[in-house]
């Protein structure tokens, strides 16, 4: 009997969510449980849809008066977007992340990251000031 109470709070426990990481591969994806990295969920994602613009802005709110350049509506699933970001990052010789479908480029370099857009055949716009 006391087996049985053992088998059902197991049961009861990976009801309620899984493993969340993992020393061997780090975080794990809570939908395929899989390490992030191999996730088969981020593979079904679809590209997002947009109006086929890319804006180029320049923002300093909530940065402590440090600017960055944003990259908004680019068309690319995230690894393409990831690798977008380091290209630019690596042209613009700078830092910078990618969040959220927004690529962050630190500093202000728009005018070097709209001719790097528009030698990749995008349609690009200067958003902003």
């Amino acid at each position: 009997m006391h087996e049985n109470a053992a088998m059902s709070s197991m049961k009861s426990l990976s009801s309620l969510g899984g493993l969340v990481y993992s020393t061997d591969s780090g975080r794990m994806c809570p939908d395929c449980r899989k390490p992030v990295a191999d996730c088969i969920c981020k593979a079904l994602t679809a590209v997002p849809v947009g109006d086929g613009v890319v804006r180029v802005s320049r923002e300093t709110k909530g940065r402590g008066g440090k600017g960055v350049t944003l990259v908004k509506g680019v068309a690319l699933d995230a690894a393409a977007l990831t690798a977008l970001g380091k290209q630019l990052k690596a042209a613009c010789g700078t830092g910078g992340t990618v969040k959220e479908g927004v690529i962050e480029v630190q500093g202000d370099h728009c005018d070097k990251v709209i001719e790097l857009l528009r030698a990749k055949g995008m349609t690009v716009k200067r958003a902003g000031g």
